[in-house]
């Protein structure tokens, strides 16, 4: 299955239609319209070691390895389901997004010279309040 644009087994995922607490007046209380969506990320041979790695590690799996998504924001089941896979494909792209590397910056000549002044104001402003008076 097609979650963003990732190649997902379909035995990877797992949905199961639950009552929902969100909107839909009586209908809460009659059709199971939320959409629990587990996915099994050991199953899943389409990510990459490391994404895998770092999914489990993570706080969104369980300690069986399983990412569970809860989705009841609309009424019908095929929206909640469609909900729970653009998550899903957020929280893989999320994962297996890389971070860039901080190129260290040294600070401008303006910057500098605005530390130093206000250094030496503070300076001053110490040393005024010593006893023998104001000096400047």
């Amino acid at each position: 299955m097609k979650v963003g644009k990732f190649d997902i087994p379909d035995s990877a995922l797992e949905f199961s239609n639950v009552l929902s607490s969100g909107p839909g007046g009586q209908n809460v209380n009659k059709v199971a319209t939320a959409v629990v969506l587990r996915f099994d990320v050991a199953a899943a041979n389409s990510l990459h070691p490391r994404a895998r790695q770092k999914l489990l590690r993570s706080s969104r799996s369980t300690s069986k390895g399983m990412v569970v998504i809860k989705a009841s924001r609309f009424r019908s089941v095929e929206r909640n389901k469609a909900d729970a896979l653009r998550r899903l494909g957020a929280i893989l792209l999320e994962v297996t997004a890389r971070k860039r590397k901080r190129v260290p910056t040294k600070p401008g000549r303006a910057a500098r010279e605005r530390r130093l002044s206000e250094k030496r104001h503070r300076s001053m402003t110490k040393h005024n309040r010593r006893k023998g008076g104001f000096c400047e």
